[in-house]
């Protein structure tokens, strides 16, 4: 293989331009020198717009030269460098000519860009910028280049969309939070917004369009009314599924809450033997039956003989639990006959949460009918925090849901390598 060609492979610019020479600049990198290659696109190659890629007369000749940063080759760094003419694009005036091997107002290739998209999934951007030498904004914007690309190229991602799960997730302290919308035909995030609002969740709707919205059919979510109120205005169709998670999870915090009323009964009564023993029973109650070790059933048993309002309180926890199992309009049945049973158990707690859920009946029947839960959003959830966590933090909203959305939207990151083995298969 001729010289020029092992170049313009490594350097990604193979089949678009031709290498003309390759020096080295010693005196570049503070005196660690790089490797400089000189390239042209084909002359065959027609002028293009590096906005739209649209066909476009020349305009003059920029500001000259360029040179784009590529993968470096060992301790040395490599430069591209290039022509970079204007072009006058009937839609965006003059604008710098497209070049196939880096992207607009890029100064780096598309093989580094594949690069550092590729290895930010897997390591703190900090890292990243280490590794390859640039700036830790740089990886920023790589980022944001390469999504944006990655949409277009996908076209519509919000197309045939009919059962989507809503929910919000913190991202730092001071009850700031992100929104999520995850598509539960396959799996993958369609939207981030900035902000747990119905202001917020309205802008995903009015992206999403009349047309698209009316063809939604489910929504997962839990009881929030910022979720309710702009699903119902937007998506008239739409069935608007309880998560069961959350409705347990309301049980078990009204089952705690029973305890602690117990105890503190107990303390003002004097009885204080009962007092210290139920202030170790809270596993016992709010966990499954399955799930109890030794101890934990032995607590229980003793709630069964000593105190009747706990023990109440656990048995409507258990019967809720059993409306969501498995089944079909019987859970239904069994959802209303424990309403009925909970309302008139004469627990402060245990009522309070039981009209909550009447309030919600439609909801629930619905995610009884349709076995629709927020399963796949939390996931999504617990991935999202996972990414924050590995980035320690994130100063800029928009490059976090820039790297959220690289790593969870389903895009396909191939590393130079297993592009170029792509483009030789081709």
């Amino acid at each position: 293989m001729r010289t020029y060609r092992l170049w313009a492979r490594a350097v990604g610019v193979e089949g678009s331009a031709v290498v003309q020479r390759v020096q080295f600049d010693a005196e570049a990198d503070g005196g660690a020198g790089e490797v400089v290659v000189h390239v042209r696109p084909y002359k065959s190659s027609l002028p293009r717009c590096g906005r739209c890629g649209m066909v476009a007369p020349g305009y003059d000749n920029g500001d000259g030269r360029r040179r784009w940063r590529a993968l470096d080759q060992g301790p040395v760094k490599v430069r591209v460098e290039a022509d970079a003419p204007r072009v006058d694009c009937p839609e965006h005036g003059p604008t710098v000519i497209q070049v196939p091997w880096a992207r607009h107002n890029a100064r780096h290739t598309r093989m580094l860009d594949a690069a550092v998209v590729w290895m930010v999934r897997c390591a703190a951007k900090s890292v990243v910028a280490m590794f390859f030498r640039i700036a830790w904004p740089t990886v920023g914007m790589m980022i944001g280049r390469f999504v944006a690309e990655a949409d277009t190229a996908a076209g519509d991602r919000l197309a045939n969309v009919r059962k989507i799960g809503i929910d919000e997730v913190s991202y730092k302290r001071g009850h700031k939070y992100l929104v999520v919308v995850v598509n539960h035909f396959t799996g993958d995030l369609l939207w981030v917004g900035v902000g747990r609002s119905e202001k917020t969740l309205q802008a995903f709707f009015d992206l999403l369009g009349p047309e698209r919205c009316s063809k939604i059919s489910l929504v997962s979510a839990d009881g929030a009314e910022w979720i309710a109120r702009p699903v119902a205005a937007s998506c008239p169709r739409a069935r608007l599924c309880l998560d069961p998670f959350h409705i347990v999870k309301w049980m078990n915090e009204a089952v705690d809450d029973v305890r602690r009323q117990v105890w503190n009964q107990a303390r003002r009564d004097g009885a204080h033997g009962l007092a210290r023993d139920l202030k170790g029973t809270r596993y016992a109650v709010v966990k499954n039956p399955a799930d109890l070790n030794a101890k934990q059933r032995g607590k229980l048993a003793w709630i069964q003989k000593t105190s009747r309002p706990l023990y109440i309180a656990w048995l409507l926890k258990e019967q809720l639990r059993k409306a969501f199992a498995p089944g079909g309009e019987e859970r239904i049945e069994l959802l209303d006959a424990w309403i009925a049973w909970a309302v008139r158990c004469q627990l402060a707690p245990i009522v309070e949460v039981a009209k909550k859920i009447r309030r919600h009946r439609d909801e629930i029947r619905n995610t009884l009918l349709y076995r629709l839960t927020n399963g796949p959003v939390e996931g999504m959830n617990s991935r999202i925090r996972m990414i924050i966590n590995t980035g320690r933090g994130f100063r800029d909203t928009e490059a976090l849901i820039a790297l959220i959305r690289l790593c969870l939207c389903g895009y396909d990151t191939p590393l130079p390598y297993q592009r170029l083995r792509r483009a030789l298969a081709a």
